[in-house]
This record gives structure tokens, C-alpha cells and sequence, in this order.
């Protein structure tokens, strides 16, 4: 029974009396911050669509800190109206609760400090392009367990932030604006390489999506086949790379027939001998 006693005793010293605890000034707190971060949730994109591009993605990553900054206020402000918060008892809590989630929520927690750590070291922001295994597309929120990723299937995938401890990200934009396309030719070997060289790099810069801040470059490499062209260019935002690399495709294929430059003509494939 000491023990008993003991630990009643303990938890007597930490937990306030009831009738200390004011519950309706905690659950007025609460809905607040949860009023506050569904609106910051819901504001910040929408002020970032109506921002100069230039702004944008210099807006969207503030989303998710101001979030964390609500959530730490709500944590700081409610707890010491359930418990005396002195420093024993909050060394206390803290210990136990490590305990608890490092247990039964290992993963849950390994995902909560991810999304820290991503916050500081940015491997991903609201508005990049990113890779991260076999998703790719822009980031559209970044929550305290999952960074929401939409792909340009218009599908919304969650991808725990426990991922960069052991995934490699790869991110297109990091921040800014600025996105390599790319856009493939196969032709036939038998061509002026040096004209096909000039007329893919005019079709880039005369496309409307265009960034001509950035460099346009043609690189060829032979194959067995024939002639491999990557027409590089950058559009002005990255949202605009899949009506970028559509618009360079159909217009250099539209040059290469004018040209009269044959497409290259796939190996037949060996059959197996009878």
C-alpha cells in the first residue's frame, strides 16, 4: 500500500485540484487555435493565388511554421491549467510521455519529428515539385505527420515525413520557380544534325511558356538506332511544365515534318531460333 500511496501522492503534486482546472477557458483555447489553424491552413494558399508569381512560393512555405507556432502556443497555454508547471513536474511528463510514444507510437512519433526536422532542413516546401519514391508532384500542404503531395494525375497522395530518414527526395524547384523540361526526339540517323540542332532550339524559344531568362539547350547523343535529341528548356512556372513539354513536342515534331527528317526506326526484336 506505501506504494500505492506513494504514487497518488505524486501524481496529486503534479495534476492541479479540480476545482483549480478551468475547463471552459481550456476548451475556448482549444477551439480557437483549431479556428486559427484550419484558417491559416485555408488562407495562406489562397493569398499565395493572388500574389505576383514572384511571390508565390516565397508565401506558401510560411503555411505549415504557422501552424506549429499555433499548435506549441495551444500546448504551452493548456497544460499548465491541468498540472502545476514546475520544472520537477515537467521534466516528469515530458520523460513519461517519451516513454509512452517512443513504445506504442514509434512510428506515429519518428513521422511528428520528421516533420520538425523538415521544417528547418526544407527537403520539400509548399509549391515544390518533388519525387519521393514513386509519387511525384507539387507539394500542397505540409501537416504535422504527412507532407500532402498532388500528383498531375490530380490525385493527392499522403507521404509520412518519416520517409526522408531513410528515402532520397527529390525535389525540382527547391523553393523557387524555375523547372528543367524536357522534351525528347528519336530520329534517324541520316540528317543535317547541325540544322535540326538550330531548329529545335527556335521552336524552345519561340513557345509562349517559355522562361527566356533561362538557357535553352539541344543535346544529341548517338545510338544504335539513330539520333537522340533533349531539347532543356525552363518554363515560366512550374505548374506550366506538362503544357510546356507538350507544346515543344508538337511543335518540333511539326518542324522535323516539314524537314522530311524520318523518325528513327526501332531494332527489330530478335526472335528465338526453333
Amino acid at each position: 500500500m506505501p506504494d500505492t500511496q506513494d504514487a497518488e501522492k505524486q501524481i496529486s503534486q503534479i495534476l492541479r485540484d479540480w476545482s483549480d482546472i478551468q475547463l471552459v477557458e481550456a476548451a475556448i483555447v482549444l477551439a480557437v487555435g483549431i479556428v486559427l489553424a484550419v484558417a491559416i491552413k485555408w488562407l495562406v494558399p489562397r493569398l499565395a493565388e493572388r500574389v505576383p508569381d514572384r511571390f508565390r512560393l516565397w508565401i506558401l512555405p510560411w503555411e505549415p511554421i504557422f501552424r506549429v507556432v499555433v499548435v506549441v502556443f495551444l500546448f504551452a497555454y493548456i497544460i499548465p491549467l491541468f498540472i502545476n508547471p514546475t520544472p520537477e513536474n515537467l521534466i516528469a511528463i515530458s520523460g513519461t510521455l517519451a516513454v509512452a510514444l517512443g513504445f506504442a507510437f514509434k512510428d506515429y512519433a519518428s513521422s511528428l519529428i520528421a516533420g520538425v526536422v523538415a521544417l528547418y532542413e526544407r527537403p520539400y516546401r509548399n509549391g515544390d515539385w518533388v519525387r519521393i519514391e514513386d509519387a511525384y508532384g507539387e507539394v500542397q500542404s505540409h501537416d504535422l505527420r504527412t507532407v500532402q503531395v498532388l500528383t498531375p494525375d490530380d490525385t493527392l497522395v499522403a507521404i509520412p515525413h518519416s520517409k526522408i530518414w531513410m528515402t532520397a527526395v527529390y525535389n525540382d524547384t527547391c523553393g523557387k520557380r524555375d523547372l528543367m523540361c524536357v522534351a525528347d526526339f528519336y530520329l534517324h540517323p541520316d540528317h543535317d544534325g547541325v540544322l535540326v540542332r538550330q531548329k529545335l532550339h527556335d521552336v524552345a524559344i519561340t513557345s509562349p511558356y517559355l522562361n527566356s531568362d533561362r538557357p535553352v539547350v539541344v543535346v544529341a547523343a548517338e545510338q544504335p538506332w539513330g539520333t537522340h535529341y533533349r531539347l532543356k528548356a525552363y518554363p515560366l512556372d512550374g505548374r506550366d511544365q506538362f503544357s510546356f513539354t507538350t507544346d515543344l513536342t508538337l511543335r518540333g515534331k511539326a518542324m522535323l515534318r516539314r524537314l522530311e527528317i524520318k523518325p528513327a526506326v526501332a531494332a527489330p526484336v530478335a526472335q528465338p531460333s526453333v
